[in-house]
């Protein structure tokens, strides 16, 4: 459990008659990239609130940096941050504003020294006394998750992280996200696109209609396919031919 961040253990949840979570389990390494893909509705929102303490299950066990999610939620939310789909900045103040902004709300000592630190760290110094209203979309994403890292939470959220971005942002975010994962950071990721999974994460979970169905590395996912299913393509299987294969072979069941 020592190199475990997260430990998920038949997780259920409802809404009135709706079974939205119907007991999921997985685990995730520390300082590694986690992906949690899943179509709309799967249960991907209500399980991170879940994980993050915004929500909580009706059943099972969810266990974030060795703290329970329903009996030690000021610990879990001391270990962790989360960053929406969208950037949660206010763009009336500029990117340092910002920063020092959420260091004194986290009361981390030297609030500008922080600020000033994670500024370089995204490449934002230039930038550092400009109005986030003027910054562009990949800008403000650098800065939303410069002000994630403010206290170095062990565990960072990502939900959808490249959402509505530009492809060259995109690729911005992308570098960042595995900067961090090499810094010794844990990265529990959901996205919409499937080749940011494939670009970044180190483990992948399949989450429909309430369960986990597929599980593993890139790899192991692909080995699931027989040799004569491949044969018929000529390139390697994408993450998405494999999603859309496991989601079609679960509902033909």
């Amino acid at each position: 459990m020592q190199n475990t961040a997260i430990q998920v253990k038949d997780i259920q949840k409802s809404y009135k008659k709706l079974n939205v979570l119907k007991g999921v389990n997985f685990s995730v390494e520390r300082g590694s990239i986690f992906a949690l893909l899943g179509s709309n509705g799967a249960g991907k929102t209500t399980l991170i609130k879940i994980l993050t303490t915004l929500l909580k299950q009706d059943s099972g066990t969810a266990i974030v940096n060795g703290f329970d999610v329903a009996s030690q939620p000021a610990h879990v939310r001391q270990s962790l941050s989360l960053t929406g789909q969208f950037a949660a900045v206010d763009e009336i103040l500029t990117g340092r504003e910002n920063l020092i902004m959420i260091a004194r709300l986290r009361h981390v000592k030297q609030p500008r020294q922080v600020a000033d630190e994670l500024l370089t760290r995204f490449g934002l110094t230039d930038a550092a006394n400009r109005r986030a209203s003027t910054y562009s979309g990949g800008m403000r994403r650098r800065l939303d998750l410069a002000m994630s890292l403010v206290g170095t939470p062990p565990i960072l959220f990502l939900d959808e992280p490249s959402t509505g971005l530009d492809p060259e942002a995109r690729l911005e975010v992308w570098k960042v996200v595995k900067e961090l994962a090499n810094g010794g950071i844990t990265v529990f990721l959901t996205t919409q696109y499937l080749d940011e999974a494939e670009q970044l994460a180190d483990h992948i979970a399949i989450l429909h209609e309430g369960t986990i169905i597929a599980s593993g590395t890139l790899t192991e996912l692909k080995k699931r396919f027989p040799p004569a299913q491949m044969e018929y393509v000529e390139k390697q299987l994408t993450l998405e031919e494999i999603f859309l294969a496991i989601i079609g072979k679960k509902e033909a069941q």
